[in-house]
């Protein structure tokens, strides 16, 4: 039965252990058991037990290399699900004084989702591709929501990348709603998320913050963001109907 299933997967995550290991995993890379021992404070028996159950449920997959076992969630929305659940549960008070506040902020601004961007960053230049006519946007976009909206790449969106030299794989949507927890709007997932994400790191526009899945923009970076998208990094985050929340459509950068 429907609740049946529903029931099997919520308890997967319904552990604190096993979810911290899940949201561990939301960097996009493959941890060790170990690892994910470590970032979940339990012991590697504990952990081993728990990391077959979230194998056995299709929430991660294993890969065995010489001595060591390898996890990673399993598919993009798998990491879709644990971001909605964040958006639902709502935004954690930090805990641990200033480091841990620092740390917070640093993910609010800017962060990956697994395998694209998210935080204040990526909902901006979701944004400005829905305004730019790159993406079109569904029932449930545009302001704070409990549900992710439509997301879809038009035409015009499909030849924008193309020019800055993208090639999507067909294999899955090219755009995809995904629900921002910090945020609580939708910024874009989807081959064009991924895409757009690896081509901002890959340029050196943003970097990563110390060893969690936070993201700075680099001093060139902060250019060929105004460049593409109009965004003014001083404004981002800045919440619908505040007069600073405004930024120009994507541009036509061919970088």
């Amino acid at each position: 039965m429907s609740a049946e299933r529903v029931a099997a997967l919520a308890g997967l995550v319904a552990d604190r252990s096993r979810a911290a290991m899940c949201l561990a995993l939301l960097d996009g890379r493959a941890w060790t058991a170990g690892e994910l021992a470590r970032a979940a404070g339990v012991s590697a028996s504990t952990a081993s037990e728990h990391l077959a159950r979230l194998v056995s449920g299709g929430l991660l997959v294993e890969r065995r290399q010489g001595r060591w076992r390898y996890l990673r969630l399993a598919d993009p929305s798998v990491a879709g699900l644990l971001e909605a659940l964040l958006a639902h549960a709502g935004p954690a008070r930090p805990t641990g004084g200033l480091r841990a506040s620092v740390a917070s902020a640093a993910l609010a601004r800017a962060r990956t989702c697994y395998d694209h961007l998210a935080g204040a960053l990526g909902v901006a230049i979701t944004d400005s591709m829905v305004a730019a006519g790159l993406l079109d946007a569904g029932p449930g976009d545009g302001g704070p929501t409990t549900s992710p909206g439509a997301l879809v790449l038009t035409a015009e969106g499909d030849a924008w990348l193309a020019g800055l030299g993208a090639v999507l794989p067909r294999d899955r949507p090219a755009a995809r709603a995904c629900l921002d927890w910090t945020e609580r709007r939708d910024h874009l997932a989807g081959s064009a998320g991924v895409w757009l994400c690896a081509h901002l790191r890959e340029r050196d526009w943003v970097r990563p913050v110390g060893s969690g899945r936070a993201l700075q923009v680099t001093r060139t970076g902060e250019s060929a963001l105004f460049d593409l998208f109009g965004l003014d990094l001083g404004v981002v985050g800045a919440r619908p109907g505040d007069p600073r929340a405004t930024s120009g459509a994507a541009g036509r950068g061919r970088r």
